[in-house]
């Protein structure tokens, strides 16, 4: 339980959490910044793989996705509701 919670926190505070948002917040359509978000986490994951599929674990790689697609998300979010203000 420990190593999946480190993980998540871990994608969180590195690029697929950070960079993500980053990128989610140049958009204003919320799939556009889902998907830059969900390739950063597949990019993170291959990088600390040393670009080998075999040394990336499937849980690793989900949950940077997933991580990535929702930071990407709101991202866009926060873009949209500062527009608004």
């Amino acid at each position: 339980m420990l190593d999946i919670l480190g993980t998540i926190g871990g994608n969180v505070l590195s690029l697929p959490g950070i960079l993500g948002l980053a990128l989610g917040m140049m958009t204003r359509k919320l799939w556009l910044g889902a998907l830059m978000g969900g390739v950063i986490g597949v990019l993170e994951t291959l990088i600390f793989a040393h670009w080998q599929f075999g040394n990336i674990e499937t849980l690793e790689l989900m949950i940077a996705i997933i991580v990535g697609i929702c930071a990407g998300s709101v991202g866009t979010a926060i873009r949209l509701k500062g527009a608004t203000v």
